[in-house]
């Protein structure tokens, strides 16, 4: 069932982005395992028509904030304003009561503001004016980021980016993809026609589905490998936490899903673990002098740990 909705969804998206299908289904992972997005990608590429184009193929609200050294807080959470006529205080409730969020240019928010979507990515909840309010289900901020230009910008603290399921990059067009963006964009906008393929309830109930994929001890074993891999590569001064470990875990389940199997092999944490562990990283002086990433970094590690085979 999962395989068949995650295909109609990607099919109705591809109606206004074309081509990347790889990077849909990252982002249909993340949503089947609850997780949240770190879209880093140079402007243009369509990561606000992505993320507007997801929320509408799933029936849900969709909000964005544009981030900006002076967004504050409660610009994000939402206020309590008195009401004169009423003489009561009302709750005014924030973007990010929505459950499709887009956090554009995350990273040029003071951290202060920044701090404010901590406890919504992890919590699914909101405090403000010494009330806690839940968040809509299902839940997801996509934020965007841009690699190059880094005047002005806060980087991302580390305990936000590991809260990020996975970091996503949707890349140039190939010829032939941008011709088809130019033809299909010449008229009008596809995605003012685009209509829902499946409602906030469904997802959810995938969500369930997803939990219920089928993981032996010895993949299990490997994910747990990878992770301390990371800990003890020499040219990686931070490795993955417990958090990324339980996130590649479920990113192998929802991959395998999709894919239309109700267990995993290890090809599918193999396949997941860049773009769910790679962020999470730091590099040590070294390796950055060498001119290493982390994402050459993740995949050396992959490509080293054995890969559990069975028993003749």
């Amino acid at each position: 069932m999962i395989q068949t909705a995650a295909q109609r969804i990607i099919e109705n998206i591809q109606k206004v982005i074309v081509g990347k299908e790889e990077t849909l289904q990252f982002v249909l992972a993340s949503i089947l395992c609850e997780g949240h997005i770190l879209l880093e990608d140079v402007p243009g590429t369509g990561k606000t028509t992505l993320a507007r184009a997801l929320a509408a193929s799933l029936g849900c609200s969709f909000r964005r904030i544009q981030f900006t050294p002076d967004l504050l807080p409660s610009d994000v959470t939402g206020l309590s304003w008195f009401n004169l006529k009423t003489q009561e205080f009302e709750f005014r409730p924030g973007p990010i009561m929505a459950q499709v969020v887009l956090a554009d240019e995350i990273n040029r928010a003071t951290p202060r503001t920044q701090s404010a979507l901590l406890e919504a990515m992890q919590e699914r909840q909101v405090t403000a004016d010494g009330v806690t309010r839940p968040l809509p289900r299902p839940f997801l901020v996509l934020a965007t980021q841009n690699p190059v230009e880094l005047e002005g910008t806060f980087p991302l603290p580390e305990a936000q980016i590991d809260r990020f399921f996975m970091r996503v990059a949707i890349g140039y067009p190939d010829q032939n993809q941008e011709n088809a963006i130019l033809q299909r964009f010449r008229e009008q906008d596809p995605l003012a026609t685009l209509e829902w393929v499946t409602t906030p309830d469904a997802i959810n109930q995938l969500i369930q589905e997803r939990r219920q994929v089928r993981v032996e001890d010895s993949v299990r074993d490997y994910v747990v490998r990878v992770a301390r891999a990371t800990r003890e590569d020499r040219d990686i001064e931070l490795g993955a936490s417990p958090r990324a470990s339980l996130a590649l875990y479920q990113a192998a389940q929802a991959w395998a899903a999709i894919h239309g199997r109700d267990y995993v092999l290890p090809d599918d944490v193999k396949k997941m673990a860049p773009p769910v562990m790679a962020h999470r990283l730091m590099v040590s002086a070294q390796a950055q002098l060498r001119g290493r990433s982390t994402q050459e970094l993740m995949a050396d590690i992959v490509a080293a740990v054995p890969v559990p085979v069975e028993p003749a």
